[in-house]
């Protein structure tokens, strides 16, 4: 039984907990979109977060699908900022943020491995 108590007793604090946050205030916020396909939004919050996004229909050879480009900011609770901004497109989804690790570079050895392997497909078989 006191088992029981302990864990309601918990759970109705984790609850009160939630309920007691206060909720974080939109400073601004926008959006709009038009009859041709492009739209635009954005929002800015008491924190310090910010997102902002806009797109158009694009054309692309026989295919109709859409660009898309925007940012995204916050700080994390150490007080570090972050800043993301990506484009998507028909070339794929393309991020840049320092917070995103950079692959090293490929080994001199393992480039020309590579580069003759390219240029020798028949020995592959």
């Amino acid at each position: 039984m006191f088992a029981k108590v302990v864990v309601l007793s918990g759970l109705v604090a984790v609850v009160l907990g939630a309920a007691l946050q206060e909720p974080v205030p939109i400073l601004s916020q926008n959006s709009d979109v038009s009859p041709d396909g492009s739209f635009q939004w954005n929002y800015e919050s008491a924190d310090g977060t910010a997102q902002q996004q806009s797109g158009q229909l694009k054309q692309v050879g026989e295919e109709a699908g859409e660009a898309v480009s925007g940012s995204a900011s916050y700080t994390d609770p150490e007080g570090n900022s972050h800043q993301l901004s990506y484009v998507a497109d028909e070339n794929g989804y393309q991020p840049q943020s320092a917070d995103i690790p950079v692959a090293p570079e490929i080994p001199a050895a393992i480039a020309r491995a590579l580069a003759w392997n390219a240029a020798h497909p028949e020995e592959n078989e």
